[in-house]
C-alpha cells in the first residue's frame, strides 16, 4: 500500500487490508469533517498511550487507551459493526462519541 493510496477494501466494503491483515473500516456514512475530527482524537489518544507506556504511567495509560478505544468506537471500527445498525443508530455512535472526546480534549 502506497501513501498516497487508500488501503484495499473487502468486497463488501466492511474492512480494508493492511499487510496482509483484516481490519474493521471506519463507518463511510460519517461525514468527512466528522471523521477527520474523530481520526485526530484517535491519533493523539494512541500518542498519549506511547508516551504513557514510556512514562510507565499506568493510570495515564490506561486513560489513554479508553480514549482510543472510544474514538475507534464511534468511527465504526469497534462495537456493533456499523453494517449492521441504522442511520440513527449510526448518527447517534459517532455524535456521542465525538461529543465525549471533544468535551474531555476541551475543545
Amino acid at each position: 500500500m502506497n501513501a498516497d493510496q487508500p488501503p484495499e477494501r473487502t468486497p463488501d466494503g466492511h474492512h480494508v487490508v493492511i499487510r496482509g491483515r483484516k481490519w474493521r473500516a471506519t463507518d463511510p456514512s460519517i461525514p468527512e469533517e466528522t471523521a477527520a475530527r474523530l481520526r485526530r482524537h484517535l491519533m493523539s489518544a494512541r500518542r498519549a498511550v506511547r508516551s504513557a507506556t514510556t512514562a510507565d504511567d499506568e493510570q495515564a495509560e490506561r486513560a489513554a487507551r479508553s480514549r482510543v478505544t472510544r474514538a475507534k468506537t464511534a468511527l465504526g471500527e469497534r462495537g456493533t459493526p456499523w453494517w449492521k445498525q441504522s442511520g440513527d443508530e449510526r448518527r447517534r455512535r459517532w455524535e456521542v462519541g465525538l461529543e465525549s472526546l471533544d468535551a474531555e480534549n476541551g475543545d
